[in-house]
């Protein structure tokens, strides 16, 4: 061990981190850890499900890492890989650190169960992952500064490579450009950049040396240390919420500067607003997906700001650029982006398997890296899900070997008649099945559950190629090799380009949620493709449904440009009858029946106060909860059940209660 001491004083001399991976049984592996932490002196954090260490983290609560710095940490990986976990960790440690993985034993560990898996894999229990483990034990072998102790071998610790002492840029990028931000005019200024890059350090140093006031905000108050450090007594904190909660003329009048600091954590319509606040902005973030919108939030948010000045920091701060540890995060998680390139070829198609993952994953790492670069949510969980997960289905636009457009479905349905009725009733809500599930959940076509349906998950072409064809393409080419499906489908931020563009590919409009995303700040749209008969028949009740409930809907979709064909909608037919007893007596959601308990209104002989001030006066929940002298939001959607459930009662007595028992036959066998 007394290489390792020589080793940590050398890296530190040299501004690098390095890893270390202990393979073994999970005691075994436990032991070789506890000797790490007891030989060197440091932070020791320690990221895994069960607190081995004075300082801990669980995995699901990394995000109240970023922002911090540590000297060594432990990621326990013995019983599940948390990818997204890694980076964040990996992104904390301070040059000189060593990272200890600890991971199973080494030749079973592509066959073990990983209970990572359980949040992305849409299964009810762990799943192996070969693809990824297999890959990364590849990369680790092949890594010259990767050191590695197997349980029964002798430990592989390569001599750190030959490097001058390593001087921190402190004086280089990081100061010019604080320089220009301190003669900034009125604006948005957005700073991105890798980890350890100085964003935070930037911001602090900006709050510091400004002659007037600057407020400080993030997604959380403990992701500010290093910007705190920096601020000194310009540390001005505001959570954002409570910011955007203060009554206009409470807010302060004398701020210059609103920094956000990790901006990309924030959905994106909150930051609309926070960037109107104060004379300048400054969002600090990272590009590098570990949020899962650290791409995106150039591509989405960056793009809709007319006078947006958009800066990077390319140059290293806390540790050395050639630092061992960032170079194969970067490439275990393919964090480098899709580079454009024009290519002199036709074009073609091809549909790699998982299964190329890995012994020919050129191509599917060009189709992760180009979905990650293209889109605003793509995170090291959607690299997991892309390699290990089941029904996951790939479609590529080559150029020569360059991969120029991608495509990413997934196998959704095949639930059972009395499963599928359990997710219309709102009763069960199993792993997976994204769009299959809502169209029954709420849309209210069960039978679209238990259908054979692909999602189109993501989809990206290159700038060079785009509106060329080359997407409709791909989903043509997609399309004919599918073999015994009902549809296809697709779930997208509804915008009038994207909805075009769908129905170029042949898609008709299945529902549009009252809700929009927090991360687009669109509402959701959903969309098929009818491949079989009873697909076809989906698709038409699916559309004539929408037209029969857009007069309803149309007041909860300000931004949402459609028209419909004129459809009578005054009576109640078998559909909304189904529909209301599911609200009434299950548990169906107030929006999935938004169109037909506004036909019950026109319908109902005797007045319904709460479903009237919702749908024909316009009032917020908030407001009618108030008006009313309710409870809470539960208590108000219990009290249009219970009008709806005596409305249909009044109409017709005996139907009423033939669905009722219809529906409490569901719930009961759904519970046994």
């Amino acid at each position: 061990m007394r290489d390792v001491i020589t080793q940590t004083e050398q890296l530190q001399r040299q501004g690098m981190r390095r890893l270390m991976v202990i393979s073994g049984e999970a005691e075994w592996c436990q032991q070789q850890a506890q000797q790490w932490l007891s030989l060197l002196p440091g932070d020791w954090l320690w990221l895994g499900d069960a607190p081995q260490s004075p300082l801990h983290c669980a995995p699901e609560a990394v995000r109240t890492l970023l922002g911090q710095e540590f000297l060594h940490a432990v990621f326990d990986a013995r019983h599940g890989f948390n990818a997204e976990a890694l980076a964040v960790l990996a992104g904390t440690l301070k040059a000189g650190s060593w990272l200890l993985m600890l991971v199973p034993e080494w030749v079973g560990w592509p066959t073990q169960p990983d209970k990572d898996s359980l949040r992305w894999g849409d299964t009810a229990t762990p799943l192996a992952t070969p693809n990824f483990v297999s890959r990364l034990q590849k990369l680790l072998l092949a890594d010259p500064q990767a050191a590695r102790f197997c349980q029964h071998q002798a430990p592989v610790l390569p001599a750190p490579p030959f490097a001058p002492d390593w001087q921190p840029d402190d004086d280089g990028q990081q100061q010019a450009l604080l320089e220009q931000l301190l003669m900034a005019k009125p604006g948005i200024y957005v700073v991105t950049a890798p980890r350890g890059r100085g964003k935070s350090a930037l911001a602090g140093l900006l709050a510091a040396r400004w002659p007037g006031r600057a407020l400080i905000s993030a997604p959380a108050k403990a992701a500010t240390d290093v910007l705190a450090t920096y601020a000194g007594d310009a540390f001005d904190f505001i959570a954002p919420d409570r910011l955007l909660a203060l009554d206009p003329a409470a807010r302060p009048r004398d701020v210059d500067w609103l920094l956000i600091d990790e901006a990309a954590a924030i959905p994106a319509p909150m930051l609309e607003q926070l960037v109107r606040l104060f004379p300048r902005t400054l969002l600090t973030t990272t590009l590098q997906g570990y949020e899962g919108t650290g791409r995106g939030f150039m591509l989405k948010f960056c793009d809709s700001l007319p006078n947006a000045t958009l800066c990077r920091l390319d140059q290293p701060l806390r540790w050395s650029a050639h630092d061992p540890l960032e170079q194969f995060i970067d490439r275990a998680l393919l964090f480098s982006e899709a580079e454009p390139e024009i290519v002199s070829a036709p074009v073609r198609f091809c549909f790699p398997q998982q299964a190329e993952w890995q012994e020919n994953p050129a191509v599917l790492e060009a189709i992760y890296q180009l979905l990650a670069s293209a889109h605003y949510r793509t995170s090291p969980i959607d690299l997991r899900r892309m390699m290990d997960a089941p029904g996951m289905r790939f479609s590529a636009a080559l150029q020569a070997d360059k991969v120029q457009g991608a495509l990413w479905l997934v196998e959704e349905g095949g639930l059972t008649a009395e499963l599928a009725q359990a997710v219309w009733a709102g009763l069960r809500r199993p792993p997976g099945n994204l769009v299959a599930q809502s169209l029954a959940a709420h849309g209210g076509w069960p039978e679209a559950a238990q259908m054979r349906s692909r999602r189109i998950s993501r989809i990206a072409i290159m700038p060079a190629l785009r509106r060329q064809g080359v997407g409709r393409e791909m989903v043509r080419h997609s399309v004919s090799q599918a073999e015994g499906l009902d549809f296809f489908s697709v779930s997208f931020g509804y915008t009038p380009s994207l909805w075009r563009f769908w129905q170029a590919c042949g898609f008709r409009l299945a529902r549009v949620g009252t809700r929009t995303e927090a991360s687009s700040g669109c509402h959701t749209a959903m969309a098929i493709l009818p491949l079989s008969e009873r697909g076809r028949a989906l698709a038409d009740r699916a559309e004539r449904r929408l037209a029969r409930d857009w007069r309803w809907l149309r007041p909860f979709l300000h931004d949402v440009d459609l028209t419909f064909p004129n459809v009578e909608a005054t009576g109640l037919d078998e559909d909304d009858w189904r529909e209301l007893a599911g609200f009434a007596w299950a548990q169906r959601s107030f929006e999935a029946a938004i169109g037909a308990l506004g036909r019950l209104l026109e319908n109902a002989p005797q007045p319904l106060p709460l479903l009237q001030g919702a749908l024909t006066e316009g009032l917020a929940q908030a407001e009618l909860v108030k008006l009313s002298g309710l409870s809470g939001r539960k208590a108000l959607l219990n009290g249009w059940r219970q009008e709806a459930e005596r409305a249909l009662t009044a109409l017709d007595n005996e139907r009423a209660e033939t669905w009722r028992l219809k529906i409490m036959k569901t719930g009961q066998s759904d519970i046994n």
